[in-house]
């Protein structure tokens, strides 16, 4: 039983993080270049662009999520199966939701990566 949750903790990690990974990029693209908007503003001004985006201030609760998923599967489970499967697992859903969401180019060395990934995260499982 300890099993389910642990990889259900996993996959709650890999889906927060990564939806929290998918917004915060969304909302710093509609926020622009920071270099930019730092030379033309202050620095309270520019906080407070990106502190009022609604993608950016979800996506930081998606994150959060992600962090206490990630102690209780590590409350479950040694971090030798829940660190490299949950970083695994991300980087795959990582590929797949640039792709999707975020209309990103995903490479084939990406993908290929994305499935090594994957495989090994097969192997540590079995």
């Amino acid at each position: 039983m300890t099993q389910a949750y642990t990889w259900g903790a996993i996959f709650a990690v890999v889906l927060a993080s990564c939806s929290g990974d998918v917004l915060l990029s969304h909302a710093m693209k509609q926020v622009g270049d920071l270099g930019e908007l730092w030379r033309q503003t202050t620095l309270l001004h520019l906080a407070g662009r990106i502190l009022k985006n609604p993608s950016f201030l979800l996506g930081v609760a998606c994150m959060t999520v992600a962090f206490y998923s990630l102690m209780f599967a590590l409350s479950w489970a040694d971090v030798s199966l829940v660190g490299p499967a949950a970083a695994a697992l991300t980087f795959v859903a990582n590929a797949v939701a640039a792709k999707i969401f975020l209309h990103e180019k995903v490479d084939r060395r990406r993908w290929a990566a994305a499935l090594l990934v994957a495989g090994g995260v097969v192997l540590l499982a079995a």
